[in-house]
């Protein structure tokens, strides 16, 4: 992301260098103090919209003022509070990430807190979802929501797309929901895993581990990651960075366990339920 503002930094002082102008001259076209060209033009300060078309026309270039908007509205989308996305309930976040799904042919994901969203149970769904809601949603909507969630995994049983889920075993017995609904979704990760579609894979938790477990991520196909963190969600499409998560994708992957190995902590975790 802030390579993505240095590059539109870049561009802004372009246009001034091609019009001639320094610094200075920017400002006294703009009405701003030099200081304020100075952070813009180090990326130090994102600029607004009508910054843009206000430097833009100083550097007699009105024409390219659109797209420098357009890029700068990318760099914004690229980061994303959860309180922001979430400021009129949750089920308006759950149903703004369905296009992606739709269009996705090869889904990768990976998480170290929670089962994925698209192998929620219903009852798992709800605890996760209520438990957001109770620290940082003031719009009671899960019902809702978790409906929205369900719906959504629609797309596993569409044959031409593929699933490669890894789980920390730590995932297994996380205490969300009650016994029955951490039983009830060890059994769907077991009954998942069968399908010829979905691969599901679990990090076991051991001494000699090469990689240590990092945020929750998804992949979409070779084009998006998405990336959980505690106060918000980050879209990344960069090749560069797209390329760094599947890497490491593919380390956490090679240190997993499936089949039989994978079903046998899975329920390893339902039986200490008991």
């Amino acid at each position: 992301m802030q390579r993505a503002r240095r590059l539109l930094a870049d561009r802004l002082r372009e246009l001034a260098k091609d019009a001639g102008l320094d610094g200075k001259d920017v400002a006294a076209r703009c009405g701003w103090h030099p200081s304020k060209v100075s952070r813009i033009s180090t990326a130090k300060t994102q600029p607004s919209a009508d910054d843009i078309r206000t430097w833009c026309h100083a550097c007699g270039a009105d024409e390219q003022a659109e797209d420098l908007v357009a890029s700068l509205h990318a760099v914004e989308g690229m980061w994303v509070e959860w309180r922001r996305m979430e400021r009129s309930g949750l089920r308006r976040a759950q149903q703004a990430v369905l296009p992606l799904f739709e269009r996705t042919h090869w889904f990768r994901s990976y998480s170290s807190w929670f089962v994925p969203g698209l192998l929620q149970t219903h009852g798992y769904t709800e605890a996760v979802l209520r438990a957001v809601q109770r620290r940082r949603v003031s719009v009671d909507d899960v019902a809702d929501a978790v409906a929205v969630r369900m719906e959504r995994q629609r797309v596993l049983h569409d044959s031409p797309r593929r699933f490669a889920f890894l789980v920390e075993e730590s995932v297994l017995s996380n205490g969300l929901g009650d016994a029955d609904t951490q039983a009830e979704q060890l059994e769907r990760l077991v009954s998942v895993s069968a399908l010829p579609n979905i691969s599901v894979g679990v990090v076991p938790t051991r001494l000699g581990r090469t990689r240590m477990p990092v945020e929750g991520f998804w992949i979409f196909d070779t084009a998006q990651v998405n990336v959980e963190l505690v106060s918000g969600h980050l879209t990344l499409t960069r090749p560069g960075e797209v390329g760094a998560y599947a890497e490491t994708f593919t380390m956490l992957a090679d240190m997993a366990v499936y089949g039989p190995q994978a079903r046998a902590l899975i329920h390893r975790a339902r039986d200490s339920l008991v």
